[in-house]
């Protein structure tokens, strides 16, 4: 992570970031003013992430992405123009992407996230990453670990979508918490008048830690452990499901395509028995109906799952208020999300 100054808000964006002061106070705003974030993938999820990290006031934010605009992505990601197809997504992206908030410095990066040395990644407090394979994940992750860099995966498929962060293993934050008063010394009123009361018209500061583990401690937990077969029944199936999936891009090199839907569902059938069984679990843990759901990006679940992600990115950088540790699951189907922990304590 680079060396950065003390940042100053300006009169101009005291003026423009006026409602999210009011609201996280000025400290958190300057927090967040200085900091410098990596997007690679400018797809359905990236764009609304990008929107609200511009919108937040972060100082930088990077677009990184090598793929080029098609019409599926048209449809998904509302920062390229309809008529930039063919052209490169993040260099497509880059003039809507400015214009939410010019006090934001928005770049846009044509390489591939794959190609990218060790050095690109330490140059940002945050790397966001949608899209990528589950080893660049893990490969970026375990660098930004050591630096002290937050790191945030997040993807969409279809009705699914999931985010993962990891904040490092002493992440510090303030949280807001309704102030106890103290009873006057000559109460004489029993017992219960002289226990604290919450007072609701002040609150105070609380200083916490939260404490992460990397994105392949997440990914490796050991199913045998009578420990987690005893857990087993309240973990959410979306975990097991984002295995399947994640194993169906290292294989094919992309997601379930919809042009492909027979063949691709009989793939992702045979790799759900493949990843359920070395694990040590049964098949039917995950229904075959998954199979329906997982296919595009849904511009629904692109904005549930990116307003979840830009939340907890502003929430990472600017120390304020409690972290989602370290999962978070949305299930477009139900319409709900679950948040959930995996990893060693």
């Amino acid at each position: 992570m680079i060396e950065k100054e003390d940042p100053v808000i300006s009169e101009e964006e005291a003026a423009q970031y006026d409602r999210q002061i009011r609201l996280w106070g000025l400290d958190a705003q300057k927090r967040l003013r200085g900091s410098r974030v990596l997007l690679a993938g400018v797809g359905g999820l990236g764009a609304e992430l990008a929107k609200n990290l511009i919108l937040a006031g972060v100082k930088g934010l990077t677009l990184l992405d090598h793929e080029q605009v098609s019409e599926e992505s048209c449809r998904a990601q509302f920062l390229v123009p309809v008529s930039a197809q063919g052209q490169n997504r993040a260099q497509a992206s880059l003039e809507r992407a400015q214009n939410l908030n010019p006090m934001v410095e928005v770049h846009a990066d044509p390489d591939r996230v794959e190609d990218k040395p060790d050095d690109f990644f330490l140059q940002f407090d945050a790397v966001c990453l949608t899209g990528c394979s589950r080893d660049l994940m893990v490969r970026v992750d375990q660098l930004c670990s050591q630096h002290n860099i937050k790191v945030f995966c997040g993807d969409v498929y279809g009705y699914y979508g999931y985010m993962f962060c990891n904040l490092g293993q002493e992440h510090n934050y303030v949280e807001e918490k309704p102030k106890l008063v103290k009873p006057t010394s000559d109460s004489s009123d029993g017992p219960e008048a002289k226990k604290a009361k919450v007072d609701p018209n002040e609150t105070t500061m609380v200083k916490k830690t939260a404490s992460f583990c990397t994105l392949k401690a997440a990914l490796e937990v050991d199913w045998t452990s009578e420990k987690a077969k005893a857990s087993l029944k309240r973990t959410p199936v979306d975990y097991f499901l984002l295995h399947v999936l994640l194993k169906f891009r290292t294989d094919k090199g992309r997601d379930p395509d919809p042009k492909a839907c027979a063949e691709d569902s009989r793939l992702l059938k045979q790799i759900r028995d493949d990843v359920l069984e070395a694990i040590g679990l049964s098949g039917d843990l995950l229904a075959d109906d998954f199979i329906s759901y997982c296919f595009s990006e849904m511009s629904p679940v692109c904005a549930v799952v990116g307003g979840v992600l830009g939340q907890e990115v502003v929430k990472a950088l600017s120390q304020r208020d409690a972290p989602h540790r370290n999962f978070f699951f949305f299930d477009g189907r139900k319409g709900n999300g679950v948040v959930d922990y995996f990893g060693p304590n």
